[in-house]
């Protein structure tokens, strides 16, 4: 058996940065630090920050007042910006470059009288996040079904963002079918969809002729690591979504002769190297890389994470991470 590991794969820039975010802040400030919502969606990165000291929690009700608060990668509505101003939290804010851009798409485009389609899964958390913006303006799409209870007059302005982590193919066919019933809907300038999603899943593409099985590393709430595993039984490529090695079923392998090994962009290098490592206890004699050149992303680092003193960040810090959060007021 030849196992065929795909590139790009695991972290995505977003998350190196929040869970270095993370990391930082508990050697400036100490534990506990507290984390709404998971950092990012794997659980080996939440059960390694918690025995570090961080305590995750669901709302920021749950942190003590002054405390160190930490925003998840995925973005938050502005009520939870209020509440931890409220409780005068120290507030860290570890949302993706790439989701805050949208949550300014939507506050622009409403701003203007748009109104927002944003395609994606109700539910999760960056959906969640982006509907927060303006949610009295914004309509949720997951599929072509939605379309016949869409409401649009011709002469509505109106615009089709995307939830960031969606399958590209997905994503394609429910803007087709929009465009094809409202021809005035525009699109922002550049996609929404984020480098590191599509990466991942051009890469699986460029395997499926390959090879007969595909693992797909990563935790079940992880939108994009889910989405690899319909890349590829979208080209009839049995494919399982696993959270490391314990989880492959041996029923899995037998007559597969070439399995291919990926990593949805939450998911640590360390686990897939366990699954390869699986791999050749049961039958992998070869293990072929594919080569790519590497993203070369990088993000800059939270406001009170880069402005520092001798006594760790200074109020110039909290100013200016406090002048990145999105207005509480609706636009």
């Amino acid at each position: 058996m030849l196992a065929i590991v795909a590139k790009p794969r695991g972290f995505c820039a977003g998350v190196e940065r929040a869970i270095r975010a993370v990391e930082l802040a508990l050697e400036r400030y100490g534990p506990p630090v507290y984390v709404r919502k998971e950092i990012v969606h794997n659980s080996h990165v939440v059960l390694r920050l918690r025995a570090l000291g961080v305590t995750f929690v669901e709302e920021l009700d749950e942190v003590p007042e002054g405390a160190v608060a930490i925003l998840s990668a995925h973005g938050s509505p502005p009520e939870v910006y209020a509440e931890a101003e409220r409780r005068r939290l120290r507030l860290i804010d570890a949302t993706c470059p790439l989701v805050r851009k949208v949550h300014v798409e939507v506050r622009r485009y409403v701003k203007r009288g748009y109104r927002v389609l944003l395609i994606g899964h109700a539910g999760h958390d960056e959906v969640i996040g982006t509907m927060g913006q303006a949610p009295e303006a914004t309509v949720l799409i997951e599929r072509i079904a939605d379309l016949d209870k869409l409401q649009l007059s011709a002469d509505q302005p109106a615009v089709i963002l995307t939830q960031t982590t969606l399958s590209e193919d997905d994503a394609r066919e429910i803007v087709e079918a929009l465009r094809a019933r409202w021809p005035h809907l525009e699109m922002p300038a550049a996609e929404d969809i984020c480098y590191a999603t599509q990466n991942r899943q051009s890469a699986v593409k460029q395997i499926c002729d390959r090879i007969d099985l595909l693992l797909v590393v990563g935790s079940r709430n992880s939108s994009n690591s889910r989405r690899l595993t319909e890349v590829a039984g979208a080209r009839g490529i049995r494919a399982y979504l696993i959270d490391g090695p314990d989880q492959i079923a041996p029923e899995w392998l037998p007559g597969v002769q070439r399995v291919g090994v990926t990593s949805g962009a939450s998911a640590p290098e360390d686990v897939v190297q366990g699954v390869l490592a699986y791999l050749r206890q049961h039958g992998a004699a070869e293990v072929e890389e594919i080569e790519a050149a590497d993203e070369g992303v990088t993000f800059t680092l939270p406001a009170p994470l880069r402005f520092t003193t001798p006594d760790g960040p200074g109020p110039e810090a909290d100013r200016a991470d406090r002048a990145r959060a999105p207005s509480n007021r609706r636009a």
